[in-house]
């Protein structure tokens, strides 16, 4: 028979056929069956009435559960068991559908009494605790209050009772409307008001749980670190007792744990509830807690909360369903808002147009709004007179109404003004940090998110991007581009000493970052530089269709996609190709890159990495050309252990050794083989040697501790001696500068002469001793290493063997292979990230390499072919600290890059792109590359991170060196503009009201204190290191912060 029903719902029949058939069979079921077919029956109804397609096979499914549940009662017991249930609400993923509840709720109302019901209803009252807890949609947890409304046994019962409600409230505050429709908003509405029905019948059950319930609603309302909670809380407000309100109120605003900014976003939050249509009360519990807030005198969030929602409020008047509880809220605001025309002249431009609006709905809501309106724009022209040209059209369109006299509004006014304002508000403007000498702008931290402005200062002295971002057209469908704009221009043209860039780190937030925590500036940048350029990819994918759809007749041919902004300023390609060792067959595939993740090659990899080009520090290189030296006569060269590194400015030009491009002159062709010969037997040696010691490891694993400590004393040793013999180097290097200075006069036109030749020539300071470059230089000091090390060891071949061997094609098996990695195209900027965060497996925890690397002023990028493109260094992003989870970053920086060959006659003129910055969150202060090179040297635990390098203009093609770069700033459109001049307007007002209240704070002491240092005192870099991560970044302050 089950098999009949299933095969006639399930077929093409028509509609009435279906349903006579159905019929038949239903008047079968009523009498007696076998067991068997009685259950068939059964779970042919459950499956219908929960999976069935459209409403035909649901009310077939129905009415079978209602037949065998009423005339074979007995079975339907065995049938709907515990089994049965927990089978139903946990058939899926996530919680259980609204059909699997609605059956539930059926099978309850067939159930008979006896110990299966009592069964049944035990698994009910954990399910739907735990169904709630997963945060089920709108309609299943409407039909979960349907079921407990109708069925009061599976309500969670003892403690489990209050968790129930609370997460009731979780699960209110995460509704939202599926459709725009109107039926859909109705059925929306009508699927909270059950919900928080629910609540209130549970309340009155137990009263002991509407204050933790409170609590509750007031931890999701001002939480601030998630998507704003769903309006349907409002219905939660209208089932609260009045009673409880004074007394709620006077310990949410005296409670010490809640934080002005958890209070400014739960008020905000609740006054949005005013559009709520179905809500009783709301209007008083918002007014209760503004007064609450009036009350303990935290008038900064009450003019903040005014100024952000009053035009909100005033909109609400437009609908009579909300009007009431919109104009007492409206009417409480302005009315308390008496300190400043700003709340009030924020609603001149809407006042006559919702005048003409309530007019013309002519009905008896519309004019006691429009006679209340009126009485209260008296009120306000009355306290805030001397604006007649704003006035007189507000003025014109209320001239119909009554005039309420003097004495009237002075009552209104009093009633309900805030107390004592002008010596509560004084108070409210903190000290304020003078803006940096250098002109920069800072970035406040927001609570370790030193990571992230250390990417953003970066980003912005990119003046190239930082153009592009600037040029950005006002309408596009770049939102997180959008934000990134307006964080820019108000670096560039704020009069702010820092700014808070707290909006665009929500928008631009990395989903699996922790708030509050450290965390891997490299890793946001990549996540940012993938979020803006998919999200310009995206947009510029849409306006090509929607003009695609607009023309007559579609194009031929697709336009290809240009690249994306991030494309082509960070964007380069790379070649990887893998050579099968036994076959010879080579594979090769192209990636595009955004940055290059390079890792720290093992000690003796420096002594036999392949040679590029590095910058050398002038006083090394000798003033002749290089002579013919052998690499492995260069190489076995040893410097001291370590030095004072020695830095490139903008006085000396800078020198490259180019040792690929020159071929070492002198050395031909058979010297080159001997070498190269020499280097693959060195290969096999060090290959040989590095199996002998992995044999050996277990065994010195034990010589290792002891072996650490007597490095760490050798260590500190040397740190005093090397302190001693860097005094001595500088009064060495002084006495030597003085010499050679003298010199230079006498050889200025000599050495002009030979620059023209050459064009290597070298400045002033570069021993003549030093033509040879020794180890040192090409690796960098025992226990340090360079950057270009790091890139050659990131384009050495690699070996694949073992488990790591490669599936060829054309053998078809795993063979031992050789990879190359090769740059075909450099990007304009070149990011390079060094890993310094390793996993120790000896320590099981992740460690920081502490190396020093040399970081060159000028980088020679080596690409396929034997090409080389030169950039230079631009930012440095340092980490201090010896783990990625703790510690502190910031930001050395310059303006684009040096210029290829600074004349002479400018040597002594600062340049401003040769300036280094040093941006440490909201401090900003003049820097040198001298610094930069040395931060690791002063402090082991601050060493470069992130590296941004600018690809040298012009190099190769015919500009002219010396021509200079444009520096003007794009012009920015009207509404940014606008915004930056009303800030800097607000910022001067905001420095004399300071500079009042404090001149008279200081004249009411007794005694001048002694202030300390202040804020524009300067602190030596070589005092301390530039890391210490706090809100207020290194030495800032608190001050009021402009968000962004």
């Amino acid at each position: 028979m089950d098999k009949i029903l299933e095969a006639v719902v399930t077929s093409s029949y028509p509609a009435s056929v279906k349903q006579g058939l159905v019929r038949r069979v239903l008047e079968a079921a009523r009498q007696p069956l076998e067991r068997e077919q009685c259950l068939a029956l059964l779970a042919l109804g459950a499956r219908l009435y929960v999976g069935g397609a459209d409403e035909l096979p649901r009310r077939v499914g129905c009415q079978l559960l209602h037949v065998a549940g009423r005339h074979h009662p007995e079975v339907f017991a065995e049938f709907f068991s515990a089994r049965r249930v927990l089978r139903l609400l946990q058939g899926g993923a996530g919680p259980p559908g609204v059909r699997a509840l609605a059956c539930v709720q059926l099978g309850l109302q067939l159930l008979p009494e006896g110990p299966a019901a009592d069964e049944v209803f035990a698994l009910l009252r954990r399910e739907v605790l735990r169904t709630v807890c997963e945060r089920p949609g709108p309609a299943a947890c409407a039909q979960v209050a349907r079921l407990l409304a109708r069925h009061p046994r599976c309500v969670p019962d003892g403690p489990h009772r209050l968790l129930f409600c609370q997460q009731l409230v979780r699960c209110l505050g995460r509704f939202r409307c599926p459709s725009e429709g109107e039926e859909g908003a109705v059925e929306f509405l009508e699927q909270a008001q059950q919900v928080s029905g629910l609540l209130a019948q549970l309340w009155r059950a137990q009263p002991a749980a509407i204050l933790p319930c409170l609590k509750e609603l007031f931890a999701v309302i001002s939480c601030t670190e998630e998507e704003p909670p769903s309006s349907a809380l409002a219905s939660v407000v209208q089932h609260l007792p009045l009673e409880l309100m004074d007394g709620v109120v006077r310990n949410l605003s005296n409670d010490d744990s809640v934080t002005d900014s958890q209070m400014l976003t739960a008020i905000s939050r609740m006054i949005d509830w005013v559009s709520w249509p179905l809500g009783k009360n709301i209007d008083k519990w918002i007014i209760a807690l503004l007064k609450g807030l009036a009350a303990v005198k935290k008038f900064s969030i009450l003019i903040e909360v005014s100024l952000a929602k009053i035009e909100k409020v005033f909109s609400k008047l437009l609908y009579p369903i909300v009007r009431g509880a919109a104009l007492s809220v409206l009417k409480y605001m302005l009315l308390t808002f008496q300190h400043s025309h700003e709340a009030f002249h924020l609603l001149l431009p809407h006042i006559p147009l919702m005048v003409t609006s309530l007019v013309k709905e002519d009905s008896n809501s519309g004019t006691s709004c429009l006679e209340q309106l009126a009485e209260l724009v008296h009120c306000m022209v009355f306290r805030f007179p001397g604006f007649p040209d704003l006035y007189e059209p507000v003025m014109e369109a209320i001239k119909d109404f009554h005039v309420p006299n003097e004495d009237r509004i002075k009552q209104l006014l009093g009633q309900d003004a805030w107390t004592s304002q002008k010596s509560e508000l004084a108070g409210f403007y903190p000290r304020l940090m003078a803006k940096s000498d250098t002109g920069k702008i800072g970035l406040i931290n927001l609570g370790n998110t030193c990571y992230v402005n250390s990417i953003l200062q970066a980003l912005f002295m990119a003046s190239d991007f930082r153009h592009c971002v600037l040029r950005l057209t006002e309408n596009n469908s770049q939102p997180l581009m959008t934000k990134l704009q307006w964080l820019f221009a108000f670096l560039e043209h704020s009069q702010r000493p820092a700014i808070s860039p707290e909006n665009f780190l929500s928008a631009s937030w990395t989903p699996w970052f922790s708030p509050g925590t450290q965390q891997d500036c490299s890793e946001y940048l990549k996540y940012l530089l993938d979020r803006l350029h998919e999200e310009e990819k995206t947009g510029t994918r849409i306006c090509q269709k929607l003009k695609q759809s607009s023309l007559p007749s579609p194009p031929e041919e697709p336009p290809s996609p240009s690249s994306t902004s991030v494309e082509k300023m960070f964007g380069g390609k790379i070649v990887t190709r893998i050579c099968c060792l036994h076959c010879l067959n080579v594979s090769s595939r192209e990636e595009a890159f955004t940055d290059l993740s390079l890792a720290f090659p093992p000690p003796e990899r420096c002594r036999r990495r392949r040679l590029g080009s590095v910058m050398l520090p002038a006083e090394d290189v000798g003033a002749q050309e290089l002579p013919s030296v052998p690499r492995a006569q260069v190489a076995s060269r040893v410097g001291p252990r370590r030095q004072r590194k020695h830095c490139i400015t903008g006085d000396t030009p800078p020198t490259l050794l180019d040792i690929e491009g020159q071929g070492l002159p002198g050395a031909g062709e058979h010297s080159g083989r001997e070498e190269e010969g020499k280097e693959e037997t060195a290969d096999r040696e060090e290959e040989e040697k590095e199996k002998v010691v992995e044999k050996e490891l277990g065994k010195a694993e034990e010589e290792e501790g002891t072996r650490e400590k007597e490095e760490e004393e050798e260590k500190e040793k040397e740190k005093e001696k090397e302190k001693e013999e860097k005094e001595k180097e500088q009064e060495e290097v002084e006495e030597k500068k003085e010499e050679k200075e003298e010199k230079e006069k006498e050889e200025v036109t000599e050495k002009d002469a030979e620059a023209e030749k050459e064009g290597d020539s070298l400045g002033p300071g570069m021993h003549k001793d030093a033509a040879t470059p020794s180890r040192e230089h090409l690796c960098g000091p025992e226990g340090s290493r360079s950057v270009l090390d790091l890139v050659n060891y990131f384009l050495s071949p690699e070996r694949l063997t073992a488990e790591n061997r490669y599936y060829c094609e054309s053998c078809a098996s795993l063979q031992d292979a050789e990879k190359v990695v090769e740059l075909t195209q450099g990007p304009r900027y070149l990011i390079l990230t060094l890993l310094r965060f390793s996993f120790d497996l000896r320590t099981m925890r992740r460690r920081k390499i502490l190396d020093d690397v040399t970081i060159p002023l000028l980088l020679r990028l080596p690409l396929a072919g034997g090409r080389g493109q030169a950039y230079d260094l631009c930012s440095v992003v340092v980490h201090s600290g010896v783990s990625s989870e703790s510690g502190h970053y910031y930001c050395y920086a310059r303006e684009g890059a040096a210029r290829p060959a600074p004349s002479l006659g400018t040597a002594d003129r600062p340049e401003p792109e040769n300036q280094w910055y040093l941006f440490n969150d909201t401090r900003v202060s003049f820097s040198s590359f001298e610094s930069v090179s040395n931060v690791t040297s002063f402090f082991p635990k601050d060493t470069a991170y992130v590296l941004f390098y600018r690809q040298r203009p012009g190099e190769g093609s015919q500009t002219e060196p010396g021509s200079p770069r444009a520096r003007t700033e794009p012009t920015l459109h009207k509404d940014l503009m606008e915004a930056i001049s009303k800030d800097n307007v607000l910022y001067l007002q905001e420095q004399e009201k300071e500079a009042r209240s404090r001149a008279a704070y200081i004249s009411a002491l007794p005694a001048s204190p002694h202030w300390g240092r202040g804020f524009d005192e300067d602190k030596d870099e070589d005092e301390g290191s530039p890391g210490g991560c706090n809100p207020a970044g290194g030495n800032g302050g608190d001050f009021h912060r402009l968000v962004f």
